[in-house]
């Protein structure tokens, strides 16, 4: 099949116009519960749905608190409720609602399952057609100016423990294993493609390998190693592509005499010493499920017309300081343009005592940009905070609290906060006032501009004090 010079010149023209890459200062929300439901942020639609909320009390793992655990109670229905979610819970109202108010990033939170193939269908449960939803949504912001982070939120086996947002609710944690490592370094060649090659995905800079893992390095074993071959996956992926100035020394002839994605991809690792047999088998898994969507999502491989248009990705972990127990730094992993995440969450306790005055000396004298720039993890963006607390927040601590948390968070790269939204409705009671990105602004906790705050001086009085 011939793509005709006319087709070429619109899709390269396309991609330029919608180029994406690192803002100078990321302002952000979280597009969770989209493609990764929790049900305790839509508590009456998940009921709706067929979900349980009140019998969930003690452990989302005894009953039906996953999409896991629906698709399995309800495996001929479930792809049809979950299209709907989808289509109602972010949709170019919430669009024109993120960039009225200034955002220029979302962290988009995905689980394994977008990519179908790497469902083993008789023991994993999780809805189909989230890919479709993923590109238009994708479209929308991108139409916006709105640049995008995926994220792996939820990856193959369970990265963390009784979790809804791992999509299975489950002490079984399987992530840490070589089976589905190698299935994550299946999903992140199969992104990295898609990123430089639809040109609905065009406004995507980065790919985060892991949302938060197992906190105690000791029960992630090789997750060093995993990081390298993140890395190593999304730079040989981008050097088959022809994307910027190669960071691997591979075979720039085989590149060059490649025609298309496929064959560039398998004559890129094939017998490759530059890249090691996981990252080979990876992105030699990857070509199969690449020509299975070019068909379903309408993107070329030929690499003339898509190849080349964009910068390399931003290779994104959480921080080195994210875990304990000496894990590995993933800066060490580091192959070209690379970020660092960090969640910050008062309301989860072991951060400050819960009084208005701890709460502001602990943020206002936060050193964490500092102690991972000194590791060599920076840039370092917060990939995750909210106004939630451990007291009844008054309004006036509110603006404080949203105040001083923006502007430690500036001192680095910036802030994705959690999340754009929250139900509102009768079950779900006061969620949204400390939860809700679009709520805060509209309640004035939180400036329509994202880059100010009410008072700059909110930290002069706490800065170099003693929380109590």
């Amino acid at each position: 099949m011939r793509f005709s010079v006319a087709a070429a010149v619109v899709a390269a023209a396309f991609l330029r116009r919608a180029a994406a890459g690192l803002p100078d200062k990321i302002y952000g929300v979280n597009l969770g519960s989209w493609l990764v439901l929790e049900p305790w942020m839509l508590p009456q639609e998940w009921t709706d749905m067929g979900g349980d909320v009140d019998k969930c009390s003690s452990s989302c793992a005894e009953c039906i608190g996953s999409e896991f655990s629906f698709v399995q109670a309800y495996p001929k229905t479930a792809d049809a409720k979950f299209k709907t979610h989808w289509e109602t819970w972010f949709n170019q109202n919430d669009v024109n609602a993120l960039a009225d108010n200034g955002i220029n990033t979302v962290r988009i939170p995905l689980g394994y399952w977008i990519v179908e193939r790497l469902v083993d269908r008789t023991t994993e449960f999780y809805p189909r057609g989230g890919i479709k939803q993923l590109q238009r949504g994708l479209q929308q912001l991108k139409a916006a100016g709105i640049n995008a982070i995926l994220d792996h939120h939820a990856p193959p086996g369970v990265q963390t423990p009784g979790q809804s947002f791992t999509g299975h609710c489950t002490d079984d944690v399987e992530f840490y294993t070589p089976y589905n490592y190698q299935r994550a370094l299946v999903w992140t060649a199969v992104m990295t493609s898609l990123s430089h090659l639809d040109p609905s995905f065009s406004s995507v800079f980065a790919i985060e390998a892991v949302n938060e893992p197992i906190m105690d390095a000791t029960k992630t074993p090789n997750y060093g190693d995993f990081q390298k071959n993140f890395v190593q996956t999304i730079r040989a992926v981008e050097f088959a592509l022809g994307v910027g100035q190669p960071f691997l020394d591979l075979s720039a002839s085989v590149r060059a005499s490649s025609k298309n994605v496929t064959a560039s991809l398998n004559a890129t690792v094939s017998g490759s010493q530059q890249v090691n047999s996981q990252v080979q088998e990876a992105i030699l898994a990857s070509v199969p499920i690449l020509i299975g969507l070019s068909e379903e999502l309408g993107f070329s491989l030929l690499l003339g017309v898509l190849a080349g248009k964009k910068d390399p990705l931003v290779t994104n972990f959480m921080d080195v300081n994210w875990q304990y127990n000496n894990p590995a730094n993933p800066a060490d992993a580091a192959i070209g343009p690379a970020g660092y995440d960090n969640h910050l969450y008062y309301s989860f306790g072991g951060v400050a005592d819960p009084t208005e005055d701890a709460y502001l000396t602990s943020i206002c004298n936060l050193q964490r940009v500092q102690a991972d720039a000194a590791v060599g993890d920076s840039p370092l963006w917060f990939g995750e905070w909210g106004l939630p607390t451990q007291f009844n927040a008054t309004d006036a601590f509110l603006y404080k609290w949203a105040d001083s948390q923006k502007l430690a968070y500036s001192q680095g790269k910036g802030w994705i906060f959690w999340n754009f939204k929250t139900e509102i409705s009768e079950l779900a009671g006061d969620l949204s006032r400390q939860w809700s990105y679009l709520d805060g602004v509209k309640r004035g906790y939180l400036t329509k501009d994202p880059s100010q705050v009410h008072d700059p001086n909110v930290c002069a009085s706490y800065v170099n004090a003693t929380s109590s």
